[in-house]
């Protein structure tokens, strides 16, 4: 702003609105000299943050942000007075920021470069996306409940068929007394158990409510892992293929929700081609240069692109410009929530990434998902390598489990891995057991059970008789363990069912050694 043709009252006037504006601004408004100090802050600021004005002014703007970012902003600030290569400045994206009392929110911060007597300041406004991010919580968990209003009617019918399967092979092994044929018909049986297992789990990651829980994956992993689930789903006249490159960046993500993305662009997919069509799933490692950031809304960089296509009915510029938007859709009521884009599209966003689209009426749709690459060293694929059931040391082994065949079953395999063992039928009957001076080793519980006291509890108890015991907890279902999480102890691990001997013989060695 400059005072040329103004008056000294009109500027002074001026000079109070600005100053009005900053003050009742709902955003936080901070400014900062060329090596981060913070100079000015609003009320907003304090506010956000927690922190008075002046416990910040003088401060360097690092002091609001969790790590990693406050390691990484002063060589930021650094690199970018050198080489101007932009991250943030002119651009905003979504980060992380750091209250007072060490609490974390998401937040959109956007910053602006000025001068003022030939020094370099900056301006930073950010937006504290609190509400929005519950906001796209809900959205997602309604998105995942619509998604498996669609799984549920095929899948049933493929559990049908594991089921009858696994009763039938069991049933024809009765009849028999070929140890050969026994064998196969065992072998059979197992293996539609363990496809009836890989179904459960994707079923239990799609519809359970969490908070985000990223981890370093590879893409390529979890959508091979997919591809069973996705071919049972879209039907028969649909062909499903896959091109994905070797050597695919890792990328930190929630794995259930992309997996959760995957299925739901599947399926919108699906009903785009209602006679029949090809999908296709492709990922590629992909940089952003400077040019070509904005046309992204990404910063520069290296990404992971997971691209799904279809060759369906396409859709019109202007259907493809709202997909993203929460509640829109083109599907019949009852077909349709509209929050399957919206959810997918804001899990992208809320992992530092973002999602295009482009399609093309009677030609197909294809939507991108680009995801910031985590590291430098580039992940492969590989397979599990075969691992031999480590065995007992003449260890004393507590199984406490309700279900009375599943109790004899554990027994079982743990008397073939060569453990002693003992049973109870719930916490009450483990706590007598414990009570008469048993020498336990370690204690195999499942987490709910009836009697009023569950595994964690049981665990808790034990500890308090002698603090050198093992827990070893075991639970099908991930309620249960969000119901006990709050009340956990860290070092207690969980053993998900179904499990095979060997993660059963992995699992109590690993803690029996520790």
């Amino acid at each position: 702003m400059t005072n040329k043709g103004f008056g000294e009252p009109v500027l002074e006037a001026s000079l109070h609105q600005l100053a009005a504006i900053l003050q009742s601004a709902i955003d936080a408004i901070i400014s900062i000299d060329a090596l981060g100090t913070i100079e000015s802050v609003n009320p907003a600021t304090e506010k956000m943050f927690g922190y008075t004005a002046a416990e910040l002014i003088g401060q360097n703007v690092k002091l609001l942000m969790p790590e990693p970012y406050r390691r990484d902003h002063d060589s930021y600030i650094r690199q970018y007075r050198h080489t101007g290569q932009r991250r943030i400045i002119g651009l905003g994206r979504e980060v992380t920021g750091q209250r007072k009392d060490g609490s974390t929110f998401p937040m959109h911060l956007s910053v602006s470069e000025y001068e003022i007597g030939g020094k370099r300041h900056f301006a930073g406004v950010v937006r504290d996306l609190t509400h929005q991010a519950q906001q796209e919580e809900v959205l997602r968990r309604s998105q995942r409940m619509d998604v498996l209003g669609q799984l549920t009617g095929g899948i049933a019918h493929d559990f049908n068929n594991l089921l009858t399967i696994i009763i039938g092979s069991h049933e024809l092994a009765e009849e028999t007394s070929d140890p050969e044929k026994v064998r196969e018909l065992m072998r059979r049986a197992n293996e539609a158990a363990h496809m009836g297992a890989r179904l459960t789990s994707r079923l239990l990651s799609f519809s359970r409510q969490r908070k985000l829980e990223p981890a370093v994956i590879n893409l390529n992993e979890h959508v091979l892992g997919m591809l069973e689930l996705l071919r049972r789903s879209l039907g028969e006249t649909i062909s499903l293929t896959t091109s994905l490159v070797g050597d695919l960046w890792s990328v930190c993500v929630d794995p259930s929700e992309i997996e959760n993305a995957v299925l739901n662009l599947s399926l919108n997919s699906r009903d785009a081609m209602p006679q029949g069509g090809n999908l296709s799933l492709e990922t590629r490692n992909h940089k952003i240069v400077s040019d070509d950031a904005e046309q992204y809304g990404l910063a520069p960089g290296e990404y992971v692109r997971l691209t799904v296509s279809d060759t369906g009915s396409g859709m019109t510029p202007e259907v493809a410009a709202r997909v993203f938007e929460p509640f829109f859709t083109t599907k019949p009521v009852g077909r349709g929530t509209g929050l399957g884009l919206a959810s997918t599209y804001g899990f992208v966003k809320q992992s530092g990434g973002s999602a295009t689209i482009y399609s093309e009426v009677g030609r197909g749709t294809t939507v991108n998902l680009y995801l910031p690459r985590h590291g430098a060293q580039q992940s492969r694929l590989g397979g599990d390598t075969p691992v031999r059931a480590p065995c007992a040391d003449d260890e004393l082994v507590l199984v406490v489990e309700d279900n009375p065949e599943l109790r004899a079953l554990t027994l079982d395999r743990l008397k073939c891995l060569g453990y002693r063992v003992i049973e109870a039928d719930g916490g009450p009957a483990a706590l007598a057991i414990l009570e008469a001076g048993e020498p336990i080793d370690l204690i195999f519980s499942d987490v709910i059970m009836p009697g009023g006291i569950t595994g964690n509890e049981l665990a808790a108890a034990a500890r308090e008789r002698n603090p050198a015991i093992k827990i070893l907890l075991t639970s099908g279902y991930d309620a249960e363990l969000a119901v006990e999480a709050d009340t956990m102890a860290d070092d207690l691990k969980v053993l998900r069912k179904p499990y095979k001997q060997a993660d059963l013989a992995r699992a109590l060695r690993d803690i029996l050694d520790s």
